[in-house]
Order: C-alpha cells, then sequence, then structure tokens
C-alpha cells in the first residue's frame, strides 16, 4: 500500500484541522492505521491509531479529548481531526500502516508498522 498524508498547515492556537491519509494499492481495510509526529529536535512519537473495522481507537495522553481518528474504508482514507490545537501540536505528522489479520486490533509502536506516509507539517502558533 502507498500512503499519502495531506492537510496540514499553518494556525493559531485553539484552531482545528483534519489531516487526512489516503492509501492506495491493496485493499485499505487490511490495514491498521496509525498517526505519528514528529517535532523538531525530538523523536517520532505516537498519536493515534485505529483498527481495521474502526471499532478501536488509541491515543496518546495529550491529544486525548482533542484529536479523533477515524477512517473510511471505502473511500481508502485514514483521518486524523484534531480540535484545539496547542503549539506544542506542532510537528510533521505521519500516517503508517500495518497489515493485519485482526481486525479489532490496533498498534501503538512505530516499529510495528510496515508503511509510511510522507508526512504533512502542522504548525500552531501562540
Amino acid at each position: 500500500v502507498q500512503l499519502q498524508a495531506f492537510g496540514g498547515g499553518l494556525v493559531q492556537a485553539g484552531a482545528s484541522l483534519r489531516l487526512s491519509c489516503a492509501a492506495s494499492g491493496r485493499p485499505f481495510s487490511f490495514y491498521v492505521m496509525g498517526w505519528f509526529r514528529q517535532a523538531p529536535g525530538k523523536e517520532r512519537e505516537f498519536v493515534a491509531t485505529i483498527s481495521r473495522s474502526g471499532g478501536s481507537t488509541y491515543y496518546t495522553d495529550s491529544v486525548k479529548g482533542r484529536f479523533t481518528i477515524s477512517r473510511d474504508n471505502a473511500k481508502n482514507t485514514a483521518y486524523l481531526q484534531m480540535n484545539s490545537l496547542k503549539p506544542e501540536d506542532t510537528a510533521v505528522y505521519y500516517c503508517a500502516a500495518r497489515d493485519s489479520i485482526y481486525t479489532g486490533h490496533y498498534y501503538y509502536n512505530a516499529y510495528e508498522y510496515e508503511r509510511w506516509g510522507q508526512g504533512t507539517q502542522v504548525t500552531v502558533s501562540s
């Protein structure tokens, strides 16, 4: 599967953005999807993940209640709705895919993902 992330931009604190991750190739429903981010000078960190079916999600603590991950298997697209953005959310955001036989599982370690998109920059000004 090939992944392309888009939707980033420059916004003020408190604003919202929706990132999209478009997939092509093998059927999208075979993949667990995840979002990660990397800020300048920092390691890549987990943000959110969603199971193949979309029925299970998991978030890092810092985005719980503000970010929502979702997917539309018919459109081969995963989303990350980001509300109440903070300057500390500034980073390059990457989507990732992991082939899985389990419809309800998710993964939150970067090393568990097989495919990565190119990243989209999110900058939140104070």
